[in-house]
Formats: structure tokens, sequence, C-alpha cells
């Protein structure tokens, strides 16, 4: 047996303070030394409104005390007024996951506990702080999922639209690709107007669909009346606002994001990922990548890795990642799944594990390659993206395996396989 030296080092933050936060309340346990007795500790818990002149009067005191650094469990929203007022004041603030402040068992749990808990593994560094991006960052994140939020409604409302038209036994969907372009809305507008005759209809279709008469005739056919027209009407007003927003919305972005224009072309040139994907990638994950020290530290926070569950020599739960951050989740899969449609490597390396292990673990590889690709991007301002092509896979495997897998498959169709060089 060899001792080995490790990298860690004790050390205890001499003074640091624990708030559990509520809607309502928050309760501040704050811990310094002793004066004049080394090793000895002196504690104090006060509990304070969230109001903002009362968190303003906190900072004041801890700041007398000479606190460095402040740590919060992230609970619901009820941490950003507390956070954000001590980040302006100056003081090293650390959110922490509640999932890795858990008090012991059998112990009694209140709110002063909790705090006092809290500061004791926070001065003892027990806990890692979570990512919490720039002021700036975090304004562009709030404009981001929002607009994905927008989006999310306006998909929702254009499916209770097609809900009320088969309803009324319109099957308009089954033979227009979309009925919210110019033709499909010129329909609807026109079934809301009091229009009821197929043949009238029909008529409003435009280019292709002009070759579908017939089926648009017969598929108007139904039993849409005055209460569909009523609900048609509301619905279809609530998707044009919501366009609207997401119109303003957009434009608030295009200024939010102005200083990263070099960063969100680099991103852009990455297969799948178009402007707006990069805008909400920016948003999730920011521009310092030092928070990160490897990528495969960014793929792990983003839960697009493996976890690793061992016991007794025995792995469990091999394969599964957990539950990351949703909107970076969303955003990646659609850009995997543009991405496997693409004469590219990453399009190469969607398919070829979609064939084996299935579209969902294909769009999670693909996602963790594309977060491999963003942080070396990101990371190296003078970096840009290369395409090692979709041939890539082939020109690499061994020729010798290559021949064997040939000869083996020429066999199974029962040929006889005599090889000789060219």
């Amino acid at each position: 047996m060899v001792l080995e030296e490790t990298q860690d080092t004790e050390e205890i933050i001499e003074r640091v303070a624990a708030l559990d936060i509520g809607k309502a309340e928050v309760v501040c346990c704050t811990r310094v030394p002793r004066e004049g007795s080394p090793g000895r500790r002196m504690q104090e818990v006060v509990t304070y409104p969230t109001m903002t002149r009362s968190l303003l009067g906190m900072c004041d005191h801890l700041r007398c005390l000479g606190v460095t650094r402040v740590v919060m469990e992230a609970t619901s929203d009820y941490w950003r007024p507390a956070f954000y007022l001590l980040e302006a004041a100056g003081f090293e603030v650390w959110l922490v996951n509640a999932r890795d402040v858990k008090h012991l068992p059998g112990r009694p749990k209140t709110d002063k506990l909790d705090a006092v808990w809290l500061a004791k593994i926070a001065e003892r560094q027990m806990i890692r702080p979570s990512f919490v991006p720039p002021r700036e960052i975090r304004a562009l994140r709030d404009l981001t999922r929002y607009r994905t939020d927008l989006v999310v409604a306006r998909t929702s409302e254009k499916q209770r639209v097609e809900k009320l038209l088969e309803d009324a036994q319109i099957k308009v969907t089954a033979v227009a690709t979309d009925i919210f372009g110019p033709s499909g809305r010129d329909m609807l507008a026109a079934l809301i107007a009091g229009e009821r005759d197929p043949k009238v209809l029909a008529q409003y279709a435009r280019r292709r669909l002009r070759a579908k008469l017939a089926e648009l005739e017969e598929a108007f056919t139904g039993h849409f009346t005055d209460h569909h027209a009523f609900l048609l009407a509301k619905m279809l007003g609530r998707i044009d606002a919501i366009n609207t927003d997401i119109v303003a919305i957009d434009a608030r972005i295009g200024a939010e994001v102005a200083p990263y224009a070099d960063a969100i072309a680099r991103l852009s040139e990455i297969p799948g990922i178009n402007p707006i994907a990069a805008h909400v990638i920016i948003a999730e994950i920011g521009l310092d990548m030092t928070r990160f020290p490897t990528a495969a530290h960014l793929a792990s926070w983003a839960k697009f890795a493996p976890g690793v569950k061992e016991s007794a020599g025995k792995k469990k739960g091999r394969g599964t990642t957990g539950h990351g951050n949703s909107y970076l989740a969303r955003v990646l899969g659609n850009c995997a799944t543009a991405a496997g449609k693409t004469d590219t490597f990453l399009g190469e390396r969607y398919r070829r594990i979609g064939r084996r292990r299935g579209k969902k673990k294909a769009l999670v590889a693909v996602g963790r390659s594309l977060l491999v690709i963003i942080w070396h991007l990101l990371s190296t301002p003078d970096t840009r993206f290369h395409d090692l092509g979709s041939d890539y896979y082939d020109s690499r495997i061994d020729p010798d395996r290559r021949k064997r897998n040939h000869i083996r498959q020429l066999e199974a169709l029962g040929f006889t396989v005599t090889l000789a060089p060219a």
C-alpha cells in the first residue's frame, strides 16, 4: 500500500453566510472566527423579510461582519432577488443545488437548522456552486426562453384549431400540409365569415395546392357551425397575437446579441445550427468557457453524458444521462435532427448510431458532439469549424476489417469468395 498525494487542500472559509430562502422570509446564518480562540467559531442566525430594503440591510450587516462568501439553495425563483442584490454588493455568491445539501437523516428540519447546516458545509467547501451566467447573458436568456415559450403556446393553439376542424368534420388538414399558410388562412377566414360552399372554399387555394381542388372540395364538406366559427376566430386571433409578440422578441434579441455577432457566426457554421439556435445556446451556456474546464464538463453539466454509478464492482444505471437544462436540450435535439439530414460528419454519425441504437440515442450522441464542438469554438475565439466529411468513418476503418466484413456478407449470400490483388 502506497499513500498518494491528492490535489485536495483543506481550507476553511473563515467568514461565510448561508441563506435559507422562502417567498416571504430568508433565514441568514453567519459563521465567523472567534477572536482570541483559534479553532472556535461564532454563529448568528437572523430572519429577514424578502423585501428589497430588508435585503439591502442584510447586505450591509454581512459586509460589517467581513463575510466573503454567501451560499444559498436554488429554491424555485425566490433565490433571484437575494442573489442579484448580493452579487451587485460585491459578495462571492454561490447558488447550490438543493439535492447536494440534503440534511442528515434523523435530525429535525427547520428553516433555522437548514441555514446552519448549509453554513457548516459551505465553510468546509463540501459543495459546488451551480452555473449562473453574468447579467447580460441572463437578460438574453430571459428573452430566448420567453420566445421558446411563445412558440410552444402557438403550437398548442394551432393544435386546438386542428381539433376544432375535426370536430366540425372539416378534413382540410388531411389535404393541405400547412393550413396556416396563405391559402389556409384565406380558407379559414372565409369559414369564419360565413362561407360554407366547399367549391367556393376550395378556390382559395394557391400555387401547388390548386392541383388538389377536388380533394379540397371533399374535405370542406362537413358540419361547420357558427359555434365553430366563434371559437376559430378566437384561436386565430391568439395565434396572430403570438406571432406579433415573437417578431418583437426577435427584434429585441437581435439588439442583445449584437456584441456576440462573431461567436454566433462561428456557431452557425456547424451543421444543424442556425442563428436562432445559436442565440439560445449562448443564452444558456454563456461565452465564458472557463466555467467548464473541459468539453466533457460542459456535456456533463448539460446531462448529455451518461452518469457513473458503481457499487460492489457492478455498474448500475449505465447509459442514463438524467435531466438537465430543458431549453438547451430542446435546441440541441432540434439541431441534431437537422444535422442528421445533411451530408456531413455529424449527419453520418446520426445515421450510423440511429441504425444501431435508435434515433433517441442518436440525438443524445450528436447533441454531445455538438456541445464538444461548441466548447472548442467558444474557448478559442480564432477557431473555425471544419467538417470531417461524411466519409470520415469509412476512410478511418481498418481495410482488413472492411475486407472481412464484405467476405462474410458475400458468403452469407451463398458465394465462395476468392481474393486476388488488383
